[in-house]
């Protein structure tokens, strides 16, 4: 087993706490349109967030004690994404909003436990 690195305590539970969905949950949800279309799309292709959330479905599925250096970088960035995002939460109903779905792929839903 690898040695914890400063601050990697920090981030797993902070990345645990802020991840909402499961991995199937978030595969499940990175197939489907709305997925799709939500966030930056750089040239046409697959946006960063869509492409984050199949990394963070495969992070929830590694044991912590194989989780490298890379994958804490990873953790570090979809935590700090989703504090950023949830800051510009807007107004009224976000249930089928582009807000809520970039969240989503990044494995927050802000709707889970409403």
């Amino acid at each position: 087993m690898s040695a914890v690195a400063a601050g990697d305590e920090e981030t797993w539970n902070e990345f645990r706490k802020l991840v909402t969905m499961t991995p199937g949950d978030l595969e499940k949800w990175l197939g489907t349109d709305e997925s799709r279309s939500a966030g930056q799309h750089k040239g046409g292709g697959e946006s960063t967030g869509h492409a984050s959330g199949r990394r963070i479905a495969q992070l929830l599925r590694t044991r912590r004690a194989d989780l490298t250096e890379d994958d804490y970088a990873h953790m570090r960035k979809v935590v700090g994404y989703i504090h950023r995002h949830l800051a510009q939460r807007p107004s009224g109903d976000v249930t089928d909003t582009r807000w809520r779905h970039s969240l989503m792929n990044w494995g927050h839903d802000p709707l889970a436990g409403d």
